[in-house]
């Protein structure tokens, strides 16, 4: 399956909009954003598990990067509430739930398969002070990508120009790219070379944002 698979071009998805569709586990749906495969693929997803799910044990063999948008997510290791940000490399492995319920906005097969970096961090507990009415967390950085959390305050206009592509996630709030408002739940993904400059609304943004990483893409080694 080939969803959004052109990586020079721009893709704006407002996922709310989106219907959800089962996965292979019983109250685990998704609703995909950029796919590359069957059940094993390069994917971006939003899921969503309904209170009492659990997916079966898994290995992610090319690892698997994930944040908590809603509810409480589980696994054999703890709770991530909302606001978490966790990193799972090639090798890891676990057996998610959640007891009541939650919605995540993960990415698979995205990884250097040399990376070992395993972590979990909130969000929120990595901003730096504000400048010009933007407060950012540096969440991960390696050769191939940066990722970002930023708060943005009412007007606040945050700028990337970072080359390899980027991606951008709206958490809460909204902004406005391009000429098009984005609210919370939007994703848009911009090609290696493509600016980016996000305007926030009256009420502020929250937004998730990796660069770099769009030129390394390729489909799962299987």
């Amino acid at each position: 399956m080939d969803l959004n698979a052109d990586f020079t071009q721009r893709v704006v998805i407002h996922s709310d909009q989106l219907d959800w569709r089962p996965s292979p586990m019983q109250g685990v749906d998704r609703r995909m954003l950029d796919r590359i495969g069957g059940e094993v693929a390069r994917a971006t997803s939003i899921v969503r598990y309904a209170a009492g799910s659990t997916f079966s044990e898994h290995t992610h063999t090319g690892g698997e990067e994930f944040i908590v948008l809603d509810g409480v997510f589980q696994d054999e290791h703890g709770d991530y509430p909302a606001g978490t940000y966790v990193r799972n490399p090639p090798t890891t492995a676990h057996t998610p739930r959640s007891a009541l319920g939650c919605t995540i906005f993960v990415k698979l097969w995205q990884f250097d398969m040399n990376d070992r970096n395993q972590f979990r961090k909130t969000m929120r507990d990595m901003l730096a002070p504000p400048i010009e009415g933007i407060a950012t967390a540096l969440l991960h950085q390696d050769m191939l990508e940066t990722v970002t959390f930023s708060r943005l305050d009412a007007g606040a206009i945050l700028t990337n120009s970072k080359s390899g592509g980027i991606e951008m996630l709206v958490i809460d709030g909204m902004v406005e790219e391009g000429g098009e408002p984005l609210g919370k739940g939007a994703w848009l993904r911009l090609p290696d070379g493509k600016p980016l400059t996000a305007i926030a609304g009256a009420d502020g943004a929250q937004i998730w944002i990796k660069s770099g990483h769009l030129i390394h893409a390729r489909p799962p080694a299987i």
